[in-house]
C-alpha cells in the first residue's frame, strides 16, 4: 500500500529579480486518483514570495481533503555537522539552523535579497575570514567572502560535504553560492521558506520534516501527520518520465512520477529508511543535523557498483571520521576554540575520552590563532608530531621547527644523562619568543 496520496516537487531558485523559464522556480504536483496518477499542477512562479504563497495554498487544500502528501524541495535543507554550533545557533542543530537563517535572511517580494551579506557574516562567526561560504560577483567580494573556493575543509573541522553526498557525488556542496550548479544560495534562501511552511498555523499540526522529525523511517501509519517535507535531488530522476519543454519542468514532473512509482511498489518506504550501511553514529548525525537526500543510497542512480558497502572517496572518508569524533567525544561542553583543538587530539589518538582531560587557559585558542596568523613558528619535540602538523594550512611565513636530530643533540643528551627531546630544548632560544609549542 502506498504511503502518500500526492507528490509535490519544487525546483528552487536564488534569482535576485523576478524570472521565469529556465533556471527559475518550478513545481509540479501529482495526485493519486481512482483512475491512476494525475498531474494537478505544473507552475513557474517568478518570485520566491509567490512560490511560497501558492505552494502553501496547495498544501492547505490537500490537507483539507484528508490525503497525505510528500513535498520535496531541491536544495540542501541542512549543513555538515558542526555548522550550527560554529555559527552560534543554539538548540537542536537542524532546527537551530532553520530558525537562525530565518532571522538573518531578508528576501523581498521582488526577489532582492541579502544572501551574500549573510554568508559573509556567517564566515565572520565561523572563521573570522572568508571560509566556509564562497562564490559571489566580484563586486560583492571582500575580506569575509571570496569569489573563489577557500579550501580549508580538510583542516578546519568543518566538512565540505555532508554524509548524503557519499551517494550523490554530483551534488554541489552547500557552501558554494554561485557559478555552475551552485546550490548554496538556494539553501540560504530556501530554508526560511521550508521553515515558514513547517510553522504555518494552517499546516503545523499535521506537518513533519524528514528525517529530522520522523527519524530515518517512514512516518507512522497511524500518526496524525498529513504533510512530509523532504530534500530531493531531481537529477536522480530519469527525464523520460517528465513533461514540458524546459528541463526544470521535466525534472520536477519526472521526480513526482518517480516518487509515485516507488511508493506504489513499496520502495519509497525503503528510501525513507536511508542507506542500510549507515551506522548508529552516522544515523544520529543525519537525524539531528545533516539531513539526507531522499533516495541517497537507495535510488538505482545512487547505488554503488557491485553493491559495495563502503565509501571509497577520500574526502568523504575524512569528513566522516571527524563527524564520528564530534559525535563520540562530547565536544559541545568545551569552550569555543578548545573544542576544535580537542577534535584534532581525539582524531589523532582515536581516544574520545581525551576531550574531557584537556585543560587550557581561557585565552589560549585565541592567542595561539593570533600567533600563527602572525607567522610564528610551531616548535615540536619529536618528528612524529612534526609530521602531524599540516604545514600547507599554516599562514605564510609559519614553519614547523623540530631540532631533535640537529648536530650535537645526541652528544648533549649523553653528557647530561637525559633524552634527546630534553637536550634539544636549549636550541629553541632563537625561536621561542611568541611561538606555539607542542610537546608530546
Amino acid at each position: 500500500m502506498a504511503i502518500f496520496d500526492a507528490y509535490l516537487v519544487v525546483d528552487w531558485s536564488a534569482a535576485a529579480r523576478p524570472v521565469r523559464g529556465a533556471d527559475s522556480i518550478w513545481y509540479a504536483l501529482y495526485e493519486r486518483t481512482a483512475r491512476g496518477l494525475r498531474r494537478r499542477a505544473l507552475a513557474n512562479p517568478s518570485t520566491r514570495a509567490e512560490a511560497l504563497e501558492t505552494i502553501s495554498e496547495l498544501l492547505v487544500r490537500l490537507l483539507a481533503r484528508g490525503g497525505r502528501t510528500i513535498a520535496g524541495f531541491d536544495f540542501p535543507n541542512a549543513y555538515p555537522a558542526g555548522f550550527a554550533a560554529r555559527a552560534g545557533f543554539q538548540g537542536t542543530p537542524w532546527r537551530a539552523i532553520w530558525d537562525g537563517l530565518a532571522e538573518l535572511i531578508e528576501d523581498r517580494p521582488d526577489n532582492a535579497n541579502n544572501r551574500f551579506e549573510v554568508a559573509a557574516g556567517l564566515n565572520e562567526r565561523i572563521s573570522g575570514a572568508d571560509f566556509p561560504f564562497w562564490g559571489c560577483p566580484a563586486g560583492r567580494a571582500g575580506p569575509r567572502l571570496s569569489t573563489h573556493k577557500v579550501d580549508r575543509y580538510a583542516g578546519d573541522g568543518l566538512a565540505e560535504r555532508r554524509l548524503a553526498e557519499a551517494w550523490v557525488p554530483r551534488a554541489q556542496p552547500c557552501w558554494k553560492l554561485a557559478y555552475t550548479g551552485a546550490v548554496g544560495s538556494q539553501a540560504l534562501l530556501g530554508i526560511p521558506v521550508q521553515r515558514a511552511l513547517r510553522d504555518d498555523p494552517r499546516l503545523s499540526d499535521h506537518t513533519v520534516v524528514w528525517p529530522f522529525e520522523t527519524g530515518l523511517r517512514p512516518p507512522p501509519a497511524d500518526g496524525d501527520w498529513q504533510v512530509v517535507l523532504a530534500e530531493v535531488y531531481p537529477s536522480l530522476a530519469p527525464l523520460e518520465l517528465g513533461h514540458g519543454p524546459v528541463k526544470d519542468a521535466r525534472q520536477v514532473t519526472a521526480t513526482c512520477r518517480l516518487l509515485a512509482r516507488r511508493d506504489e511498489a513499496g520502495a519509497l518506504a525503503v528510501d525513507l529508511a536511508g542507506p542500510p550501511e549507515l551506522d548508529r553514529v552516522q544515523r544520529d548525525i543525519v537525524e539531528r543535523e545533516e539531513g539526507l537526500l531522499l533516495g541517497a543510497g537507495t535510488f538505482p542512480a545512487t547505488r554503488r557498483m557491485g553493491g559495495e558497502a563502503y565509501i571509497a572517496a577520500p574526502a568523504v572518508i575524512y569528513d566522516q571520521s571527524f563527524a564520528r569524533v564530534r559525535a563520540a567525544a562530547g565536544l559541545d561542553t568545551l569552550p569555543p576554540g578548545l573544542d576544535r583543538i580537542a577534535e584534532r587530539v581525539v582524531h589523532a589518538a582515536a581516544m574520545p575520552e581525551l576531550a574531557g582531560r584537556l585543560v587550557a587557559s581561557a585565552d589560549f585558542p585565541a592567542r595561539a590563532r593570533d600567533a600563527l596568523a602572525a607567522g610564528a613558528p610551531v616548535l615540536v619535540d619529536c618528528e612524529m608530531l612534526a609530521r602531524g602538523v599540516i604545514e600547507r594550512l599554516l599562514p605564510t611565513g609559519g614553519e614547523v621547527v623540530c631540532t631533535l636530530n640537529r648536530a650535537g643533540v645526541a652528544k648533549r643528551a649523553t653528557a647530561g644523562a637525559t633524552t634527546r627531546s630534553a637536550a634539544q630544548l636549549d636550541l629553541w632560544d632563537d625561536h621561542l619568543d611568541g611561538a606555539v609549542v607542542a610537546i608530546g
